[in-house]
């Protein structure tokens, strides 16, 4: 019987890690090569978008309050759904977990506030 490096199985699953997907890049960019003619020129290379030709700039300018807003939302959005499964358990648990759901609650409310009083909350 013989007696494997430690490491070999990790190494073998690290070359498959980095072989499945390069796999079929390299597959599909030597199809290209092969069977795909190069056609450069100016309609080629031109930007399409919804089949009319772009005019201005793309980009538009939001307020960063939309950012902030969105970002407080998902927040306590995320937080709601780690509240639910205590909420359904509620009967069942024990203090310990009553009370590290007060200072969870607490560190929630604290964020709240911290962004209220720092004028976030404030459409100006």
């Amino acid at each position: 019987m013989t007696d494997y490096d430690p490491y070999l199985f990790l190494v073998v699953l690290l070359a498959l890690a980095v072989l499945f997907p390069l796999t079929p890049l390299v597959l599909a960019w030597l199809w290209a090569k092969k069977f795909s003619p190069p056609k450069p020129g100016a309609d080629k290379n031109a930007i399409y978008e919804c089949g009319l030709e772009s005019k201005d700039d793309a980009r538009i300018q939001f307020k960063s309050q939309y950012y902030l807003y969105g970002i407080i939302f998902l927040i306590f959005d995320v937080e709601v759904v780690f509240l639910l499964p205590f909420a359904v358990a509620f009967t069942g648990l024990p203090v310990g977990a009553f009370l590290a759901m007060l200072v969870f609650i607490f560190l929630l409310a604290e964020g709240l506030a911290w962004a209220w009083m720092k004028g976030v909350l404030t459409w100006k």
